[in-house]
């Protein structure tokens, strides 16, 4: 058991590197932190990871291509624009407010996949261009901030497990046997649930693998007769399935909807940042959304250290700048390894 995990974290030291990085960082804040460990911390930091935990899980599977989709912010922040106009009402309008966003931004990434694929533009290029159609979508449906979402749901997703259940009165939330979990953020388990039930069985479905052959060698994996085209259009389609999941929480937990065209390019710089720190490689074949949901952590906790440091407001941006520049930065020290240059251009 021993020499796998020794064999695991050789093969896998970038992850590893970003879940000790993500352990220190967040205990130290904890310490420094005037209310310490405590549910009510974690309930806060929770809610302000998770859009930028789905938007780095977007930015993953283009990334996994060897590509890189510049639309996940704009998507993300479409999606928050129509959940901010529907999510409100009965309970059935509510679920259909809820399908309607994700499906929006489903959509916007099929029709990415369908552009790179068939219209053979570099991602780069094509998200460029679809990114700009987003947000004049959101724009159009949220020309101001604003927005009207239901209240019990904000509550019951934005808090621990015991206001959920006691919001809709499942059963009773001081019953013993629920204790010991009652504690736990939603929004916490949101993200495990999403990871666990969504990219796990993806990535060992055969398009999942097609991704991966892809990344590390897409002519090879053409003469092995992987389906390149369908998983291309899949990997695409998963991003914009997760960029929706992020703006759907982003209204969900601010209970609006702002089409803020910095806010959509922050978001999406971040998540580069948060997949190369997680462990995926920029030139596609390694990596995963776990590793990127770690490196999504790391940045949100590095912004938590300004609020309890007290550091100028104005030195964040540089601060933040610096950060996500070095960031960035790690993904190219894999290609001053390879020694056989022919290997840039598999």
């Amino acid at each position: 058991m021993m020499s796998a995990l020794g064999t695991s974290v050789r093969q896998n030291r970038g992850f590893y590197g970003a879940v000790l990085m993500l352990s220190v960082l967040y205990l130290i804040y904890n310490i420094l932190h005037p209310r310490g460990f405590s549910t009510a911390v974690l309930i806060q930091n929770a809610n302000e990871s998770v859009a930028i935990v789905f938007v780095a899980m977007a930015q993953t599977v283009p990334v996994l291509l060897g590509g890189l989709d510049l639309s996940v912010g704009a998507v993300m922040t479409l999606a928050a624009c129509i959940a901010s106009a529907l999510v409100n009402g009965s309970p059935l309008q509510i679920v259909f407010g809820i399908l309607v966003t994700l499906l929006a931004g489903t959509a916007f990434g099929f029709c990415n996949g369908l552009i790179v694929v068939y219209g053979r533009l570099q991602p780069i290029i094509a998200t460029l261009a679809t990114g700009a159609i987003a947000m004049g979508l959101a724009l159009f449906i949220r020309p101001k901030p604003g927005g009207d979402i239901d209240g019990d749901l904000n509550w019951a997703l934005t808090n621990s497990l015991w206001d959920f259940v006691d919001t809709y009165g499942f059963f009773d939330p001081d019953a013993a046997w629920f204790a010991p979990v009652s504690w736990i953020p939603v929004p916490l388990l949101i993200i495990v649930v999403l990871g666990v039930c969504v990219w796990l069985p993806f990535r060992r479905t055969v398009i999942g693998r097609t991704i991966y052959a892809i990344g590390s060698a897409e002519g090879a994996a053409y003469m092995s007769g992987l389906p390149i085209d369908r998983a291309k259009i899949a990997a695409f389609t998963l991003a914009g399935f997760f960029a929706a999941c992020g703006g759907l929480y982003l209204a969900i937990q601010t209970a609006s909807g702002n089409a803020d065209l910095t806010q959509a390019g922050a978001y999406t710089l971040n998540s580069i940042a948060a997949v190369v720190l997680g462990g995926t490689s920029l030139l596609g074949g390694i990596g995963g959304a776990i590793g990127s949901i770690i490196g999504a952590l790391i940045l949100r906790v590095m912004s938590f250290y300004f609020r309890i440091l007290s550091i100028d407001p104005l030195l964040q941006p540089l601060v933040e700048g610096v950060v996500l520049l070095a960031a960035v930065s790690l993904g190219a020290f894999r290609v001053l390894r390879i020694k056989n240059r022919l290997e840039l251009f598999r």
